[in-house]
């Protein structure tokens, strides 16, 4: 399970870090009282958390281009700019494990969304990763683009300039799709060896890790996935797995995690542990015990989790999978037919993952694409279906979707608040949004958890609720994310470490908004660095954009270039 040494950047920054360390830390890992130097910028008198989970100490932090050089007493140190953090709490910058950030940072690089709230580095590769690319992509995300690698895509984000840090995944489904299309046959010799030459590239153009999205019930194609594992783990790469059952044969998902954790000796991480249908609520103990009992063997299995009891995607998730086979626009050409329509209200699964998806007074339109159906945004299906005279919501919401082409975002309210919080206290469970950099001109009515997930967990799960320590809930969106991320110079403050830091008010930091209104920033962040740059100054965004990609464990910088583009397949 141990990981392959990291790039040579990655690795001369870790030995710095130690040796800085040697020479100049005292007893608790901070300079001694009066330690003069000059630095770029000084953090003064804040409560520092870490990242590690120790308990808070008051000092002060120097930072020196982009990395932190001074942890500790700072008296006698000077600075080009001081920040006075008397009262606040000085953090590592928070990150993201879970996004879906890769086209709004194409769109507006200043991550507002996010680095308001104090994240300074987002993870991509979900719903669809950003290389390589066939022109298609899952659920509306996104628009066609000219990359087809991952260095193309990061040197498109490189020209825009982007104000937070990003990485990302490259995900499986995609990788089949360029291979095969939709074609749902097991892979031949030849194209398993295709796909495998595909996630190796992306290993050396700087993916993080292989990610997986499932539906329901795990992969049409285990073995695939646990031979594309393999490729990941020679690399020193993560598995990602999105579970899509979320309490109905996620036992049979979550097993599946253990075995490529296992089979490929990789370490394996589960998207959005939760449960939905409240005839689910109170079972996630079952799913706990399941990756608990893995750990004790000896397998490097964890999960994130997102601090809201309603989730966010496409209504075709509750549609029959008959109407979908084809891909999106197939279905959307079904859904033109009266007949189909018709089928699809009378299937007994339309109706039950109706049911599990909150039923109609729990499901939202949260986006709609036609103008017509605009109106509708932020309603409940039971709302519209009263507003627009239809005497069945199913009826109405199989009309929308024929309307919409098959492409509605929605909110689902069907999680338990007693899970959520359940979830939140297991040490190996990090924190993440699956959400969105965006801004306050986003489209329709998106998830509160787009602008709020971080400053939720420290305003309404640690100070108001109790749920967690501040030390806790740092650490699970810091030191742990970059720990099953195999990031060694982020996700804590200590010298060598890049300057990604988060200064927050922990008696004001709150989020703003709800699910009914959605669109306003995070509260009680006075200050936020990245790469040793003040992007948010004083509560208001700087416009600076020094965000970067970072470059996982395969990276090669003699693999990666322009000349070694991969063609677009056909």
């Amino acid at each position: 399970m141990a990981r392959r040494p990291h790039p040579i950047t990655f690795a001369a920054a870790a030995v710095a870090a130690v040796l800085t360390l040697a020479c100049t830390q005292g007893a608790g890992g901070a300079r001694g009282p009066g330690q003069a130097g000059t630095f770029d910028v000084i953090i003064r008198g804040g409560r520092i958390i870490d990242g590690t989970g120790n308990p808070w100490f008051r000092g002060d932090i120097g930072i020196t281009g982009d990395r932190i050089t001074g942890v500790g007493q700072l008296a006698e140190a000077t600075a080009a700019r001081e920040i006075d953090a008397t009262g606040l709490v000085v953090a590592p910058g928070f990150i993201d494990l879970h996004t879906h950030s890769d086209s709004p940072l194409l769109e507006d690089g200043t991550a507002q969304s996010k680095v308001r709230q104090g994240v300074t580095l987002d993870l991509l590769g979900e719903g669809g990763s950003v290389a390589p690319r066939d022109g298609l992509v899952d659920e509306g995300q996104g628009t066609e683009e000219s990359w087809t690698t991952f260095t193309g895509y990061y040197d498109r984000l490189r020209q825009s300039g982007i104000a937070v840090n990003v990485a990302s995944y490259v995900a499986a489904s995609q990788v089949r799709r360029v291979v095969m299309g939709y074609d749902t046959q097991p892979a031949s010799p030849e194209q398993l060896e295709e796909m495998k030459r595909l996630v190796a590239r992306s290993m050396e153009e700087g993916a993080i890790g292989l990610v997986t999205r499932f539906e329901s019930g795990g992969p049409e194609h285990p073995d695939e996935i646990v031979e594309l594992a393999k490729v990941v783990a020679s690399y020193g790469g993560v598995y990602v797995s999105h579970v899509g059952s979320e309490g109905f044969q996620q036992e049979r998902e979550i097993d599946f995690v253990i075995r490529v954790a296992e089979e490929a000796r990789i370490p394996a991480h589960i998207y959005h542990f939760k449960i939905r249908a409240r005839d689910n609520w109170g079972t996630i103990g079952r799913y706990i015990d399941q990756v608990e009992r893995a750990r004790a063997r000896g397998l490097d299995v964890t999960a994130n989790q997102y601090p809201y009891t309603a989730m966010f995607h496409g209504w075709s998730a509750f549609f029959p999978i008959w109407a979908r086979e084809g891909g999106p626009e197939e279905f959307a050409r079904r859904l033109q037919d009266p007949a189909v329509r018709e089928r699809i209200r009378q299937d007994p699964d339309f109706i039950t993952w109706a049911k599990e998806h909150g039923w109609w007074e729990g499901i939202v339109m949260a986006r709609a694409r036609t103008e017509q159906n605009r109106k509708y945004e932020g309603m409940t299906l039971a709302q519209i279906a009263r507003q627009r005279g239809d005497p069945d919501p199913a009826v109405t919401c199989i009309t929308l979707m024929a309307e919409e082409g098959g492409n509605i975002s929605g909110i689902f309210h069907t999680m338990s608040e007693d899970d959520v919080r359940q979830v939140m206290r297991l040490p190996w469970v990090a924190i993440a949004s699956d959400g969105s950099a965006i801004n306050l001109e986003a489209p329709g009515v998106p998830h509160p958890r787009n602008y709020s997930t971080n400053v939720r967990v420290l305003g309404h799960y640690v100070r108001d609720e109790g749920v967690l320590t501040p030390e806790d809930a740092v650490r699970k969106m810091t030191s742990l994310p970059a720990q099953l991320l195999g990031l060694r110079d982020r996700g804590q403050l200590r010298e060598g470490f890049i300057a990604d830091v988060v200064v927050y008010d922990p008696a004001a930091v709150a989020e703003t908004n709800s699910f009914e209104q959605p669109k306003s920033y995070a509260k009680g962040v006075p200050f936020v660095l990245v790469n040793g740059l003040v992007v948010i100054d004083h509560g208001e965004h700087t416009g600076a954009r020094p965000g970067r990609p970072v470059l996982g464990p395969g990276y090669n910088p003699q693999t990666a270039g322009a000349g070694n583009r991969l063609r677009a397949l056909q």
